[in-house]
């Protein structure tokens, strides 16, 4: 907490988490265009918001783009506010409407959605939770089911016993336990692959913890991303739970993320 109220202080670095709310994953240059300052001093500025985890980092080919992230920000509220003022879940609800502003267009003008968080556990302890059928059952409603090679199926299956997939697609890659790429698809489009959406989760050791960055990519329009803007922080907040905690959390946080739509 210390880092992030270190960053916090600086005007400069003010300015450049405000250029990424205002533009979600620019690269350094599109950074330096908006900032009177030399392209060393912003690296700099960007490393301390970095080490505070302000700022993530995904690379796309040759290019490394930079990521508002609210998980500090929302530690923060938790930790002076929202114990004071309101209840857990509607501190996520603010999360979750912070990422909406920070989120970019790709370069084919179609949305997408980048949402960081950090979990006590292992790589392989969270790949397990991403990809094992029951566990996903236990914090996501849905059992997320495949062999989990490249090139497979994989259903996003109702817990009901109905058998019924929302969610179908296919493993583009799946490197156990750093990386898992996969498309999204309502069943009646399976076969349209130019309506598939695409999430890559990236699993990193981030000292005795674990970094996840979920990146959904594809997205059909403004509707879809306010969709999962408000669904992927509210599954994510539940997995973070039952790994660290043993349990999910005791109200489904998806079903509030609706309420604070509506």
């Amino acid at each position: 907490m210390d880092r992030v109220f270190k960053a916090l202080a600086d005007e400069t670095r003010r300015r450049l988490l405000d250029r990424l709310r205002e533009d979600n994953g620019q690269t350094l240059a599109e950074l330096c265009a908006r900032i009177e300052m030399t392209r060393q001093s912003v690296t700099q500025h960007l490393a301390v918001l970095e080490a505070a985890n302000l700022v993530s980092t995904v690379r796309r080919g040759r290019e490394k783009l930079h990521y508002l992230n609210p998980v500090p920000l929302n530690d923060m509220q938790e930790r002076w506010i929202g114990r004071f003022e309101h209840p857990r879940l509607s501190a996520l609800g603010a999360v979750k409407r912070r990422a909406e502003e920070a989120v970019e267009e790709t370069m084919t003008d179609k949305p997408t959605y980048v949402y960081v968080t950090y979990i006590e556990s292992t790589p392989e302890a969270v790949w397990d939770a991403l990809t094992d059928a029951d566990l996903t059952a236990a914090y996501w409603g849905h059992s997320n089911v495949s062999d989990w090679k490249p090139d497979s199926r994989w259903e996003h299956v109702r817990t009901d016993g109905s058998g019924i997939a929302d969610v179908v697609g296919t493993v583009v890659e799946a490197d156990r336990p750093t990386r898992l790429v996969t498309t999204w698809a309502a069943p009646e489009n399976a076969d349209r692959e130019e309506s598939h959406s695409r999430v890559t989760f990236d699993i990193r050791p981030h000292g005795d913890i674990v970094r996840l960055t979920v990146t959904h990519e594809n997205l059909r329009d403004e509707q879809e991303l306010a969709d999962v803007s408000g669904g992927w922080p509210a599954v994510l907040s539940n997995l973070k739970s039952l790994m660290e905690t043993g349990t999910p959390l005791p109200q489904e946080p998806w079903l509030m993320s609706r309420q604070d739509r509506d």
